[in-house]
Formats: structure tokens, sequence, C-alpha cells
């Protein structure tokens, strides 16, 4: 997408509104938007939002849960020419501080009792109040900046990733066309916000095919069936987590599931046996799909139509390339393992002010995601796992994913993590932290012989431990450096 082309997702409030005015746009359990009502509150909030400051090349800050406030905001902002950076509402004090530092925030909207220097607040009751004045669109290009998502931090200081208008529309084009989107659509939205996902599959997505979303609150399990039979969604998105929690339902749980097309997974690869636990039950295909913030949300989903292989995450989507290389960035041959690189317009600008982080992650038009995969015969891109999580025993190059799929082959299991223990003369092992299902009795000891059975002995964690609930991060993911910390503390 050139400089000067313009684009079509910032404008989709007014032209919604102009093609259907009365047909649902966005609602939560507290408030409902038509389109005619959806682009008067972005027109409203613009307003407050110019009044408070707001103009080309800055950057609002919205510290809220999910909410349609969230989403008139966004839109409110790009009408100005501004960017939006949302905060995640569960960020300590001092690290939301540091985001909103960070990005160059000077106006924050947020119901949260904040108080941080030169940056003025806005609540969401003050954002929909009737202003005087208008707010006429500023015309954004391409190559604009449209959110800024930080990382989760894990492995150092969070980054702003840098999300342009141009990948934003190159990213909700293919996602209409890849899942045939029409105005029918109807998103139930139960990923975070703070979060591209969320925020592009979830919501601009299905916007921009007519249709519309319908935001819920913080997951839960039992109350997620309810929402589809009162809403009738066609589709969601979630993680392998949200998945093992549905499925571990009670058996008298049986949902009317007949609205939803299919659920899409992402974030983490999820076992093949959970797939078909799911889809057996619910009677919902599941399509796994893979990519980062840095890609705009994905790069590769398996299709709704043609071959479907669980346990890869489906060829590379139009427009954006995958190569498998090796630790110095060649080409290995097909079928061999190697770190994914990922190339097309959904590719991110970069990382706000980091420009030797930027230089290390994409080397020549290529993004360097640190995940090991291997893309098969139909081009299928298969995870392995993340470069920094192999475990190397030995010598012997170890991939935790590998051993996690074969602890799911039993169904007392819930979730399962394996994570590298240093160890002073084989450099590291392998121990694995798991839950189980409510009312599940198999024992470590089970589960370590089944894996003699399954895994050749280098790769048997060497320990394995039970948890009432594995770590995870604030998108759901399975937080592995937190259990690195908590595995250092118990083997002091």
């Amino acid at each position: 997408m050139t400089e000067t082309q313009n684009v079509v997702v910032p404008a989709l409030p007014q032209s919604r509104a102009a093609a259907a005015p009365e047909a649902p746009a966005v609602d939560d359990d507290r408030l409902s938007l038509t389109n005619r009502e959806f682009e008067s509150a972005v027109a409203t909030a613009a307003r407050r939002l110019r009044d408070a400051g707001v103009g080309p090349g800055g950057v609002v800050g919205v510290l809220l849960p999910n909410r349609v406030e969230l989403v008139v905001a966004l839109f409110a902002a790009w009408r100005l020419g501004a960017a939006v950076t949302p905060v995640n509402p569960a960020l300590a004090d001092q690290e939301a501080e540091f985001q909103i530092r960070d990005a160059g925030v000077r106006v924050l909207v947020t119901d949260s009792e904040v108080s941080i220097p030169d940056v003025s607040l806005i609540t969401c009751d003050e954002l929909l109040a009737a202003s005087s004045g208008a707010a006429d669109p500023v015309s954004v290009s391409g190559t604009d900046l449209a959110l800024l998502i930080y990382t989760a931090g894990t492995t150092g200081t969070p980054k702003g990733v840098m999300i342009t208008h141009g990948n934003i529309d190159a990213m909700t084009a293919t996602f209409v066309d890849h899942f045939q989107f029409t105005d029918a659509e109807h998103s139930l939205l139960v990923l975070p916000l703070f979060h591209a996902n969320g925020v592009v599959l979830g919501v601009l997505s299905p916007l921009r095919a007519g249709g519309c979303a319908t935001i819920v609150g913080r997951f839960r399990p039992e109350q997620f069936f309810p929402a589809v039979e009162k809403h009738r969604p066609t589709y969601f998105s979630a993680v392998p987590a949200i998945y093992a929690m549905l499925s571990a339902l009670p058996d008298d749980v049986v949902p009317d599931t007949g609205s939803l097309r299919f659920g899409i997974c992402g974030a983490a690869p999820m076992p093949t046996d959970l797939i078909e636990r799911f889809e057996t039950r619910f009677q919902v295909p599941i399509v796994e799909g893979y990519g980062l913030s840095e890609t705009t949300t994905a790069s590769a989903i398996n299709p709704l139509v043609g071959l479907r292989k669980p346990g890869t995450v489906g060829p590379p989507l139009p427009g954006q390339r995958i190569r498998i290389v090796d630790h110095e960035l060649n080409d290995v041959e097909p079928g061999q393992t190697g770190e994914v690189l990922i190339a097309g317009d959904v590719v991110m600008a970069g990382y706000l002010n980091r420009p030797e982080a930027t230089a290390d992650t994409i080397v020549d038009g290529w993004l360097r995601t640190g995940d090991v995969g291997r893309l098969d015969e139909d081009g299928y891109l298969q995870l392995v796992d993340r470069v920094k999580d192999m475990i190397i025993r030995g010598g012997e190059n170890i991939y935790p994913k590998e051993i996690e799929a074969q602890i799911y082959h039993n169904d007392g299991v819930f979730e399962a993590a394996v994570i590298g223990r240093p160890h002073d003369v084989l450099g590291e092992i392998p121990v694995a932290y798991l839950s189980l299902r409510e009312g599940a009795t198999v024992t470590p000891s089970e589960i370590e012989a089944d894996l003699k059975q399954r895994l050749a002995l280098i790769k048997v964690p060497v320990e394995i431990t039970v948890l009432d609930d594995v770590p995870k991060n604030p998108v759901g993911k399975i937080d592995k450096p937190a259990l690195r910390r908590l595995d250092a503390a118990r083997t002091k």
C-alpha cells in the first residue's frame, strides 16, 4: 500500500451508517449501537478528544476492560489522525505508566482511578457526552500509525509494536476473504481488546464485512455458551486455554451451537487431542492459525473449505510469504526444521523508538519470529516451539511442544507445560508442570510411565509437578517465564 493511498477501516463508521443505518454494529452487556448510533458516538468522542488536544500524529491511550467505548475511542482517535495504544487494565500502576509514557500518550480514556502527571484523563461518560462543534475526519494514509500494541515483556522491557493503517487494511481484507465474511457475520469477542487478535479479528474484520461484534467481558467458561445461545454469533477466536476450559465443562452442559460456523485458535499451538475433543463434543470446527502482534494478527491459517490439518497452523495467508531458515538465515531443505520468517503487507513498521530491536527483528524485509517450525509437503506450517524455549540436554535439542503433545494424550490432564531446568553436567533437563481436570486421579508416576512408552528417554521429564493452575499471561497463553521463576525458586 502506497503512502498516499486511502485506507478503508478508519471510515467504517461513516460508510456503514450510510449503507445500513439501523443494522447492528457493536454491543456489550450494557450498550448496543446500530450503525447510525455507532457513527454518532464516534463523532461525539472525536469532538471530545479534539477538545482535549488530540490531533494528527498523537497517541491516545485507552485503559479499559472489554467494552463498546473502547471501540468508539479507537475510531474517534483515527478520525482525528491519531493512533491508539490499548493498555491492559490488569497491569500494575508502574507497568501501565511505563506504556503510557513510552507511547507518548497525552490523553487517556479510562474509568480507572489513575493519576499520571501531564496526562489528561477522560472517562467513558465524558467521552460520549455531547459537545459543540465538529471534528472533521482527517485523511490518513497506509503508512500512518494506527495502533501501538505492547509486547508482554516476558523477555525484557515491553516494546511498542507499530501497526499502520496499511497493515490493518491488509489484514482485515485477508480475513474477510479467507473466512468468506458477509454482512451476516457476527463475532463473539472473548479475547482482550488490548491485543491485536481481539481488535483486528474480533472487531474490525466483521465490521469491514458489514457484520457486527458482541463484546463480552472477562472470559468465564460457564458463561460462554449461554452467551452463544443469546447472541447467536457465527464465529469466535480463542486461545488453547479457553478451549481446554470449555471442554472441561460438566457433561450435562449441552449447548445449542448451531449459529457457530467455526472457532479460531491462535496464540499457541493447540494439541490435536484437544481439538478432537472440542469438535466432537460441541460440533464446532476449529481452524488453527498463527501470527504475532508484529504481523497484525495472523500469517497462516487452516482453510474452512479444503484440506484442514489439525496439528498444523495451515498454509501462508494470501499476500504473505513464509521461509524456514537456519541460524545463519539460510533456507533449510523442504521439511526441515528452522526459524520461521514472514514477509508481507501485514508486517509491522517496527518497534517504537527501538531501532536496534527493529533491525534485529526485520532483516531484509523478513520478520524473524523466534518460532521454530517446518513446512510440510502441502506447504502447511507446523510449529515446533519457540527458539528460546528449546531445551539443549547434553548437546541434544529437545522441543517442549513435542513432549507436551504426548502428555495431553492422557485425558486427565487439563494443561501442561515443559521447561528446561539448568543442570551442571547436561546443561538443561526437561521438567513438566501440569494441572488436572476436575475429578481426575492420574498421578505423575503414571504420566511418566506413559511418556516412557511414547518418547525417547532423553525427552522424558525428570520431574512432573501437578499445580492447581498453570500460570498464564494476560492473553491466556501459558506463562513459561513465570514457570521458570517458580522452578528456580523450588530448586534453590
